[in-house]
């Protein structure tokens, strides 16, 4: 893999994430974690991203790197001459989404008397239903990163990733349904939709536009 390419793998992920380490930008772009580190340093170097110390430490794109990022993206996307299918499969997207966020939800919190609480996970029943409907939708989503990736190789990654999670919701790890800072089926699903969205140069603003 070209330095580019890695660059342009770990600038992605630095956006998606908003802010990472680099064993997480590593699982996530499926770039070894010492080349992540590298590409960093460069991108520091330039102004392109900056390194936070604290309670949690990780990276950030600063102004110049999303910028950069945004050029990149676009650049790659002409280059490839396959922004009408990249399109389609983002309105394809948009229609399973609420179905994966309703599926989310009913996962978090459940309605009980009618009242709103949060779902203990004692009711198997229930929770089988939820997963199933997890698992509907992800049968329904892998043809679209099959689409995606034949027209950008970097949206390869969220195949396996999302086969994972779905793996360890079934087996019963109920974290990797919708938990943070993990690469929960929730967690990649959301940086698949912001991968989308910053590859097409859109806003979610203009999403409810999109659906009209």
């Amino acid at each position: 893999m070209s330095p580019a390419a890695v660059e342009l793998l770990v600038l992605n992920g630095v956006r998606l994430k908003g802010f990472a380490d680099v064993e997480a930008l590593a699982l996530s772009s499926g770039v070894a974690p010492e080349l992540v580190g590298h590409a960093l340093a460069e991108l520091r170097e330039r102004g392109k991203v900056l390194h936070r110390d604290g309670r949690v430490t990780g990276w950030t794109l600063t102004s110049a790197g999303r910028d950069e990022h945004a050029r990149l993206v676009a650049a790659e996307l002409e280059a490839a001459g396959c922004a009408p299918e990249i399109e389609s499969v983002y309105r394809d997207f948009l229609e399973l989404n609420p179905r994966l966020l309703a599926a989310a939800s009913a996962w978090q919190v459940r309605d009980e008397g009618g009242q709103t609480v949060a779902n203990d996970h004692a009711d198997a029943a229930y929770d089988a239903g939820v997963i199933a409907d997890l698992l509907d939708v992800h049968v329904k989503a892998r043809p679209l990163i099959l689409r995606l990736t034949a027209c950008l190789d970097r949206f390869a990654r969220y195949g396996p990733r999302l086969e994972v999670a779905a793996a360890k919701v079934q087996a019963g790890e109920l974290d990797w349904f919708t938990k943070p800072l993990i690469d929960s089926y929730h967690t990649v699903w959301f940086e698949l939709h912001e991968d989308l969205l910053a590859t097409l140069g859109k806003e979610r603003s203009q999403e409810s536009k999109e659906m009209a």
